[in-house]
C-alpha cells in the first residue's frame, strides 16, 4: 500500500532557504520590541483584582473548615447503679 500517508510520520522535504536583503526581520528585535500597550496594563490590573477576590473568598472558606473531621465523641451512657 504505497502512496498512503502514515499518521504521525512527517516527511522532510529538502529546501534551501535564502536570505534576501528585503528580509530585515531581526527576530522580534525591531522598533517596538519590549513595549506594551495600555490595554495590556488594564488586563494585568484586572488579573490582580481577580486574584485578590479569590484569595479573600478562599480565606472565608478556610475559616469555616472544622479543626477535625473525626466524628464527635459520644458520651458514655450512665447506668442506674
Amino acid at each position: 500500500m504505497t502512496g498512503l500517508p502514515v499518521p504521525g510520520v512527517a516527511l522532510a522535504e529538502t529546501t534551501t532557504a535564502t536570505t534576501t536583503p528585503a528580509n530585515t526581520d531581526q527576530g522580534g528585535q525591531g522598533e517596538d520590541f519590549g513595549k506594551s500597550t495600555p490595554v495590556g496594563f488594564v488586563v494585568l490590573i484586572l488579573f490582580f483584582v481577580a486574584v485578590a477576590f479569590l484569595i479573600r473568598s478562599m480565606t472565608k472558606h478556610l475559616k469555616r473548615v472544622p479543626a477535625s473531621f473525626d466524628p464527635p465523641d459520644e458520651p458514655t451512657p450512665k447506668t442506674g447503679e
